[in-house]
């Protein structure tokens, strides 16, 4: 009897055991398992109502146009976003206005649009060669990896694949774009095309019209694209040496009209109602003329300071 019993606990023993290693070994099975399905098929991750709304908006026809001013300004930014750093401004100045400086309600509210939409045009003013400036101080660059490519017995399509793992953007992303078209079967000439529609500088021009005769009538390639890249280099130092030059009177066309409402403003926070003749008839006529001063004074200082080569 005491025998039954003891073989009974010892198999009862064992079943325990088995059952817990069987127990383990399913859950560390089983976590597995769950790590390969969330690599196979990522699950979205849960969004804010507020980026919600950002993809809804960066999907519609009306964002597109102002997609492609931030794409030709060079700036890394959807429109949604963007658009959320024109509303913090907005509330931003308005709070300023009205709780620093002391402004009318109504004035503190008008103002804010009317800053932002000068900035919003300035920016997109002044920055709109900018990828394309961006782009073409990279030429040089890639002129000497396609001249070395070519040198070394490589094909202008494999010359492409070089450019676009070595050089950085905003030419890696197009050379990358047009390297997997080549892959795809599309020809050379339409490849090129496509990126000049996007960039239409007369140094890109310059280096597609040279590759293209050179793939149709032949010649040193290597040669022609060192030439090419010392042309670029000398090119780009001279427009360093013109900014650089240029530099301080470029500055002076932000300072001089944003020292006069700056000092207008503090006058105004200091003294109760020192703005307010300027909502008069005589001025109003004053604070035309005030504005058109400035004005006049910033386009006159970018328009001496614009030099180009």
């Amino acid at each position: 009897m005491e025998l039954t019993v003891s073989i009974l606990y010892s198999l009862g023993v064992l079943s325990f055991l088995l059952c817990v290693y069987f127990f383990l070994g399913y859950r560390a099975q089983k976590k597995e398992w769950k790590q390969k399905v969330k690599e196979w098929f990522p699950e979205e991750e849960r969004k804010s109502f507020i980026s919600t709304w950002g993809d809804r908006f960066d999907e519609k026809e009306s964002a597109e146009k102002l997609r492609i001013k931030l794409h030709n300004a060079n700036l890394k930014l959807l429109p949604s976003e963007y658009l959320g750093i024109l509303i913090v401004g907005y509330l931003v100045l308005f709070v300023m206005f009205y709780s620093v400086f002391g402004m009318p309600l109504t004035l503190s509210m008008i103002l804010p649009i009317v800053l932002l939409f000068v900035s919003n045009y300035l920016l997109f003013y002044f920055r709109k060669n900018s990828y394309e400036l961006r782009f073409n101080e990279q030429l040089s660059e890639i002129c000497r990896i396609l001249g070395n490519a070519a040198r070394s017995g490589l094909t202008i399509n494999q010359g492409i694949d070089i450019v676009a793992r070595e050089v950085s953007t905003p030419a890696k992303d197009e050379f990358k774009r047009i390297s997997n078209e080549l892959k795809l079967g599309v020809n050379l000439e339409t490849a090129f095309r496509a990126v000049q529609k996007r960039n239409k500088s007369r140094d890109f021009n310059l280096f597609i019209a040279t590759l293209l005769i050179q793939k149709q009538t032949g010649g040193n390639l290597a040669l022609t694209l060192d030439t090419m890249a010392n042309t670029f280099e000398d090119r780009k130092v001279l427009n360093q040496v013109i900014k650089t030059m240029t530099s301080e009177e470029k500055y002076i066309s932000f300072i001089v009209p944003a020292l006069p409402v700056f000092l207008l403003l503090v006058m105004n926070n200091v003294i109760d109602g020192f703005i307010d003749p300027l909502w008069s008839g005589f001025g109003l006529v004053i604070l035309v003329v005030f504005v058109a001063a400035i004005v006049l004074s910033f386009f006159l200082i970018r328009k001496i300071t614009n030099i180009k080569v």
